[in-house]
């Protein structure tokens, strides 16, 4: 697919997401300010980021540390704009949790004590040495079914965990993210997770941030409270691109 013809694919396809997304909000009784866009550029080219930025993005998710490394910094190299913010949403292994610290904004998908302990150290080391400025935002990733190969923490954990997050000098606890379940009704499910989130609220006022919803159901997640919704496919295809 030649340059031209990948831009005009993508620009339409963004204009039909915010399109979707402001309806969604309208259908609500929400203000579509309230709830932002996060493409979803994993498994697609740094060219892509980049026509995603010339068509005012700011904010971009990656799922796979190695991938996202070497794609940031190419990213950065051709677009030295400190405005831009790169959400890591995907499952991290503690040994990829430093480098993860050196270009996370914020990390959608911590789950375990021992995974925050990780995270932790390595962003307060990067603060310290002024290789990032400012604390690394977490949001925990809620099981809603309790399948350990899907990811997320068990929902009688998430307190200990919002508590330790909150302790931790490098990390700030935003709010929770979750994925509905394999063929659950998605209303079911957010609904769900908006009264967790609103539980955790008491105690955590400021961590106001819900993650939910993706392609197939963002208007169901918008109704029920999310702030951000992760788009990749509606965006840039459901057929990955290889990355550098």
């Amino acid at each position: 697919m030649d340059t031209m013809s990948r831009v005009g694919d993508i620009e339409a396809a963004l204009g039909a997401v915010r399109a979707r997304l402001d309806a969604a909000c309208r259908d609500a009784g929400r203000d579509p300010a309230e709830v932002s866009l996060l493409p979803v550029t994993k498994f697609f080219p740094e060219s892509d980021a980049r026509i995603l930025y010339d068509l005012g993005c700011r904010e971009f998710g990656e799922s796979r540390e190695q991938e996202a490394t070497a794609k940031i910094a190419e990213f950065r190299t051709a677009v030295p704009d400190p405005s831009v913010r790169w959400h890591m949403i995907g499952h991290l292994q503690r040994n990829k949790a430093k480098a993860v610290a050196h270009w996370a904004y914020a990390i959608h998908s911590v789950d375990s004590e021992r995974l925050v302990g990780a995270l932790g150290r390595a962003a307060a080391t990067a603060l310290e040495a002024g290789e990032r400025p400012a604390p690394l935002r977490v949001l925990l990733q809620v099981s809603l079914d309790g399948d350990p190969q899907r990811g997320g923490a068990a929902i009688g954990d998430l307190d200990r965990l919002a508590a330790q997050v909150q302790s931790s000098p490098g990390l700030e606890y935003r709010g929770l993210m979750a994925v509905p379940p394999i063929e659950a009704d998605p209303d079911a499910a957010f609904e769900e997770l908006h009264n967790i989130h609103a539980r955790l609220q008491r105690d955590h006022p400021d961590a106001t941030e819900l993650s939910a919803g993706m392609t197939n159901d963002l208007e169901h997640a918008v109704r029920h409270g999310s702030t951000c919704v992760r788009v990749g496919t509606a965006l840039l295809g459901a057929r990955p691109i290889t990355s550098k």
